[in-house]
């Protein structure tokens, strides 16, 4: 394959075709991408953008975001899913302020030192605000990577060694946005399910195409069925509801308001403390729960 090419295809249709993010504005901080990233993850951009909107404006700076309480930060996040980001958010913040005087760091070791702040995390930071050479590598990008380049129609396990193989395809200039567009690629078009071939730069590029389409092998189905996260009557699906009771109350609650959101009581009881290991609620001397302070 011309990685040329490629690079050139994916570059003038992302140029036509991205999405209207509040993100990527340019005027976007460093702290406003960083929260964006995190936020996206595991959920879909369309709920996160409102909310990013709203934590923007609340808190604009790591030092206005590590002075809030916990339970504002909590009740902020409201349905995104996962809240323990959050609580990773907020000392993320507060080591920001502590160790590099409010400003994010520009490295990708640094922010990978940040609580909460994984390998994407930190490379997303690094070339979308700080204009960086690195390979950013999501699910997306590994999906449109093993179809376009590997020829697989399924990207399989996640390996360390697709770091390298992405930095192989960046261009030397426009890095940052190649990126963005092959990532955008993988969410508009080239998606998990059904992938819109026709509609696709990459189409006369693409080594999947070339190879005929080939189906996944059985083996490589099962791997793949098995990765998805069913949520329906699990205790996250349960922990949620618990949180939303949380949320919403101006007081503390009894038992017997967290009593009426599930019927298994072994499952609503392993979900409740769970929540309270985590640091995500409490249960006060009257018995009453209620979110951190």
């Amino acid at each position: 394959m011309s990685f040329t090419a490629f690079q050139s295809a994916l570059l003038t249709w992302f140029r036509a075709n991205a999405r209207d993010l509040a993100w990527r504005d340019p005027s976007t901080s460093a702290w406003g991408i960083l929260l964006s990233e995190v936020m996206s993850q595991q959920t879909p951009v369309a709920r996160v953008e409102p909310i990013w909107r709203q934590w923007m404006e609340t808190w604009p700076t790591p030092q206005d975001f590590a002075a809030a309480s916990t339970d504002e930060v909590l009740r902020a996040w409201g349905k995104l899913g996962y809240p323990r980001r959050a609580l990773r958010l907020k000392e993320c913040a507060e080591e920001i302020v502590d160790k590099h005087g409010g400003r994010v760091p520009e490295s990708v070791e640094e922010l990978l030192a940040l609580p909460g702040i994984g390998d994407y995390t930190a490379r997303a930071v690094a070339a979308f605000h700080f204009g960086q050479r690195v390979p950013v590598v999501d699910t997306n990008v590994r999906r449109v990577y093993q179809r376009a380049v590997a020829g697989r129609y399924l990207a399989g396990p996640a390996k360390r060694s697709e770091l390298n193989d992405v930095s192989l395809l960046l261009p030397t200039s426009h890095a940052p946005e190649f990126s963005a567009a092959i990532m955008e690629l993988g969410a508009l078009v080239c998606t998990a399910t059904s992938p819109s071939c026709t509609e696709c730069p990459l189409l006369d590029l693409c080594e999947w195409q070339k190879l005929g389409c080939p189906s996944p092998s059985e083996e490589e189905l099962a791997s793949a069925k098995k990765r998805v996260q069913k949520f329906v009557g699990t205790d996250r699906q349960v922990r949620g509801l618990i949180m939303d009771v949380l949320r919403n109350a101006t007081t503390p609650v009894p038992q017997s308001a967290i009593d009426i959101v599930w019927p298994d009581d072994a499952q609503r009881s392993r979900a409740l403390f769970s929540l309270i290991s985590d640091g995500l609620a409490e249960q006060d001397s009257s018995g009453y729960f209620h979110l951190p302070r």
